[in-house]
């Protein structure tokens, strides 16, 4: 059957149109429409098909005419139409599904032309509330799917308006209006969505409403919303992005503090009705720390004993107070670690513990777990006992205090002699010390930095980390002969040595470095190559490593014959957290440290800096900056290319920390 003299509605980018046939064929029509255009469309595409034939054998402006006429007369038409009174009547009906002149008729109260259904048809569109066509048929919708689709409209009538009125707000606040208003809920619920899409964009629970209001109000740069949620007080302007990033834990919970407050009031006297604790609180104990540091998780001393030394490392007894199950071993879980930050820290329990009734300070009663080692003259290990314990801090002293008495000051004689034979020892082994400056950055007012750099190779401080390692190695070497579950490092021999023995040269340690083997933390005791030991792992800082409060938890069993705290399986998972919280933390420490570098060099564009030539290949260069240790390349100059080991200058031609943009030239 022909369609030629039929007038059709067809859909056009949302808008209906009317139409005449002149020609076509079945599954494609020729046709002329309202605007006066001749076009092919899809029969596919048409909606109502009039029943009356039209004669299109006229000008094409009069066709036209005719057109417009008729898509004024349906528009109309649609004024009249009142859905939801018609799909209450179908209600009454044994059918969901529809011939549309059926309920035009019922519309309209009339027999209906070509007028009144394709009126009723373009209504059922403009408004899918009540019914929806397929397929020729009118569809009625059920009374739950009509308030699903009410509460859907309702929902994107309240984003509508959040993204209109977001944006109008993010303009007032970018120009600095002196009414904005941030304590309104629009405002509010308009910060937290941009913010949350500054940090995980496409990620971010809200980032297409977001992108909308930024691109409504005109906010089309990356770092538009950092700047505006500064503006509004809810960031510094130095805001530590990878922290937010990580989205780790930054205050505590309150069941956390409440047992933190709660063992602070507990005090110390109980501690010597423990049977199993030794009280050592006759002994010279010392702490040997930075000058700022508040959280003291380790005390060292030394008695003679006939010929031979018995070296005490003394570590906070953490593991007294945080036991499994609590709120803060809970919360330990999910941080695993302190970070620290150039302008601050994020311990891993609260600061009541941390720098309270944990920490080793001077004078003060303290539960301890204490690494009792006799040690021979040459630093051969006689015998180790471990033992909860009872110390008070007789000493505190400073590295730098340390230094200065190392030679005159009995006991640090003592220690510094065994020191250095524990690291000979180690180096015997293969251990590699690598020995790198601590980068040490200073904030000042907020923004201003200044860096420097400090020796980590000195007498007192090797003098601690040796004793450090000695008890970390014998804690090992207590749970692995026992066959207990535990946690241990370990790492291979390095995939080519270029260092060999104490080496100071910056140069070596750093290509040295770059050939390590990666560290590896197991549920099995092996070898530590970089340290040069057989077994390892770490319980002397548990005040902020999880790993050393769980090693502290297993130790404690054994040394009391109680049953393992810790089961094979719960070490394995204990491995996985472990792995993943560090990775994340480390991952932020890194970012932060890189940014207060760059905001430092920020300061000093176009100011020659010194730089020490790692690598030179054909097309890149890699040097470290030896004023900061920050490694940076740059293309291999076609001539004179630079030798690796040489020291070159280079200068800074733009920088942007917030953008993590650095660029030199030679």
């Amino acid at each position: 059957m022909s369609s030629t003299g039929k007038l059709i509605e067809y859909l056009d980018g949302g808008k209906f149109l009317c139409a005449y046939v002149t020609g076509g064929q079945a599954k494609r029509l020729r046709l002329i429409n309202q605007n006066g255009r001749e076009m092919n469309l899809p029969a596919s595409r048409v909606v109502h098909f009039s029943l009356k034939n039209h004669t299109v054998e006229l000008p094409r402006e009069e066709l036209a005419r005719q057109l417009q006429e008729t898509a004024e007369t349906r528009t109309g038409l649609m004024e009249k139409i009142d859905l939801q009174e018609i799909w209450e009547l179908t209600s009454d009906e044994n059918t969901d599904t529809f011939q549309p002149i059926f309920l035009a008729e019922l519309s309209f109260g009339e027999d209906a032309d070509d007028d009144i259904v394709a009126a009723f048809l373009r209504t059922v569109f403009m408004d899918r509330l009540f019914f929806k066509y397929k397929e020729n048929r009118v569809i009625a919708h059920s009374a739950e799917q009509v308030e699903q689709l009410r509460n859907q409209r309702r929902k994107e009538a309240e984003v509508q308006a959040l993204i209109q009125n977001g944006a109008g707000f993010l303009q007032s606040l970018r120009n600095g209006a002196k009414n904005v208003d941030l304590t309104t809920e629009n405002a509010q619920e308009c910060l937290q969505i941009i913010r949350d899409f500054y940090l995980f964009a496409g990620d971010a629970k809200h980032a297409d409403i977001a992108r909308k209001i930024l691109k409504s109000a005109g906010l089309n740069r990356p770092h538009d919303p950092f700047h505006l949620l500064v503006k509004a007080g809810l960031w510094d302007r130095n805001e530590n992005i990878p922290l937010l990033r990580q989205e780790i834990p930054v205050s505590f919970p309150l069941l956390g503090i409440q047992q933190a407050e709660m063992l602070l009031q507990q005090g110390t006297d109980k501690l010597f009705q423990d049977p199993a604790r030794k009280d050592f609180t006759h002994l010279a104990t010392m702490t040997i720390d930075g000058p700022s540091t508040l959280d003291f998780d380790d005390a060292l001393s030394v008695e003679k004993e006939d010929e031979n030394f018995l070296v005490g490392i003394h570590i906070s007894d953490v593991a007294h107070y945080v036991r499994p199950e609590d709120p803060l071993f809970m919360e330990a879980l999910r941080r695993g670690t302190s970070i620290y930050f150039p302008e601050g820290q994020i311990p891993m329990l609260p600061r009541h513990l941390s720098q309270g009734i944990c920490s080793l300070i001077q004078g003060e009663t303290r539960a301890t777990l204490s690494f009792m080692i006799l040690l021979s003259p040459s630093a051969e290990v006689l015998r180790v006992r471990i033992y909860p314990s009872i110390i008070k801090v007789a000493r505190r002293l400073t590295y730098d205090e340390a230094d200065t008495m190392i030679q005159s000051d009995p006991e640090l004689a003592i220690l510094n002699e065994l020191r250095m034979k524990l690291r000979n020892k180690r180096l015997d082994n293969g251990a590699l010390l690598l020995p790198f400056p601590d980068v040490n950055i200073h904030i000042h007012d907020g923004s201003k930095v200044h860096v420097n750099l400090a020796d980590t190779d000195t007498a007192s401080r090797t003098l601690v980390s040796e004793m450090m390692i000695l008890a970390n190695t014998e804690a090992a070497r207590y749970v692995a002969d026992r066959m207990a579950p535990g946690l241990f490092r370990s790492q291979k021999p390095p995939r080519k040595r270029v260092v060999h023995g104490i080496d100071n040269d910056l140069f070596l340690n750093s290509k040295q470095r770059k050939m390590l083997s990666r560290g590896e933390l197991l549920v099995a005791a092996k070898p530590h190559s970089g340290l040069g030991v057989a077994q390892y792992t770490t319980i002397t800082s548990p005040i902020r490593r999880l790993l050393d409060l769980v090693m502290q938890h297993q130790i404690h069993s054994v040394v009391r014959r109680e049953e393992h705290t810790f089961t094979e399986e719960m070490c394995k998972d204990f491995c996985s957290v472990i792995g993943r919280t560090l990775a994340a933390a480390n991952g932020v420490r890194q970012q932060r440290h890189r940014y207060w570098l760059l905001k430092y060099l920020e300061a000093r564009q176009n100011i020659p800096l010194p730089a020490l030539v790692l690598d030179s290949g054909a097309k890149r260069t890699y040097l470290l900056l030896t004023d900061i240790l920050l490694n940076i390349d740059l293309p291999t100059p076609g001539q004179n290319r630079p030798e690796p080991g040489s020291t070159v200058t280079v200068k800074v031609t733009r920088v942007d920390a917030l953008d993590n943009l650095l660029r030199f030239e030679w």
